[in-house]
C-alpha cells in the first residue's frame, strides 16, 4: 500500500508547510501585490521538474494574468533529461536566458529549486538582484548543509529576499520501500504547486485590500471565458513572452 502511504505523507507535508511557512507566504504575497500595483510582472523560473511550477500558474483558469514564466527549453526534460541536468550546473547561462525577457526593476521573481545548490538557479537569483528585482525562493532547508555547486559557495536561500521552505526531506522522495535502501514518490511538485497557488490566492486578497480588481484569467471552457481573457491578453501580450 505504498500509494496510500504517499497520500498520507503528502497530506502531512502540505499541513506542515501551511503551519510553518504562512508568515513567509503572506510577506511574499504583499511584495508581489505591491509590484503588480505598480504595473509589475511576477516572473517564475525553475529547471528540470521545477519548470512545471512556472507553467502551473501561467495562463491558468483562476490564475493571475501578470505572470511571466521563464521557460527555457534547454533546461526542460523533453530536450534531454541528462543535458538539462548538465546545463543546470553550467556557469554563465542565467544572464543569457534572462536577457530574452522583459524585466523591470520594480518586479518580483520566484525561483523554484528543491535543492537550491545548482549553478543556474543560483545565478538566476544573482542576475535578478542585479536588475533590481526582489527574489522569492521555493526550496528545501534539508539541503542547507549540502555543498553549493556555484563557484561563490552561495546557495539559493542565501540570495533570496524571502524563502518559502518546502520542508521536504533530503532527496525529495517520501515513501520508504521495504527491504530497499531507497525511497519512492517525490513531493516537490505537489508541494511546490500547493505553495504557489496558496501564494497567488493571498496576492489576490492583497490586491483587493489595495482596492484593485485582481486581473484573473477565466477558463476558456466556460461561457464568456474567451471574451473575458481576450482583453487581458491584448494588454499583456507585448510584455509576457509566452502569451
Amino acid at each position: 500500500m505504498l500509494g496510500k502511504k504517499y497520500a498520507q505523507l503528502i497530506q502531512q507535508q502540505l499541513q506542515l508547510v501551511e503551519e510553518t511557512q504562512w508568515e513567509s507566504i503572506t510577506k511574499a504575497a504583499r511584495m508581489i501585490a505591491l509590484s503588480i500595483k505598480e504595473g509589475g510582472l511576477l516572473h517564475i523560473f525553475g529547471c528540470g521538474h521545477s519548470h512545471m511550477l512556472a507553467e502551473e500558474v501561467f495562463y491558468r483558469a483562476g490564475g493571475l494574468v501578470p505572470i511571466n514564466p521563464i521557460l527555457e527549453p534547454s533546461v526542460m526534460l523533453h530536450e534531454g533529461a541528462v543535458k538539462s541536468s548538465m546545463i543546470e550546473r553550467m556557469p554563465g547561462y542565467a544572464s543569457i536566458i534572462l536577457n530574452q525577457y522583459t524585466i523591470q526593476s520594480n518586479e518580483v521573481m520566484i525561483i523554484a529549486s528543491n535543492s537550491g545548490v545548482n549553478v543556474l538557479p543560483i545565478e538566476m537569483a544573482m542576475e535578478a538582484v542585479k536588475k533590481g528585482l526582489k527574489v522569492i525562493a521555493i526550496t528545501s532547508s534539508a539541503y542547507s548543509q549540502a555543498p553549493s555547486r556555484h563557484p561563490s559557495g552561495k546557495k539559493l536561500y542565501e540570495l533570496a529576499h524571502i524563502v518559502i521552505d518546502s520542508q521536504l526531506p533530503y532527496g525529495d522522495a517520501l515513501v520508504e520501500i521495504p527491504r530497499l535502501d531507497i525511497k519512492t514518490a517525490p513531493g516537490s511538485t505537489v508541494v511546490g504547486a500547493f505553495i504557489l497557488n496558496m501564494l497567488i490566492a493571498e496576492v489576490v486578497e492583497e490586491l483587493i485590500r489595495f482596492n484593485i480588481a485582481p486581473p484573473i484569467f477565466m477558463s476558456g471552457n466556460v461561457e464568456g471565458g474567451f471574451e473575458h481573457n481576450r482583453n487581458y491578453i491584448e494588454q499583456y501580450r507585448l510584455r509576457i513572452k509566452h502569451l
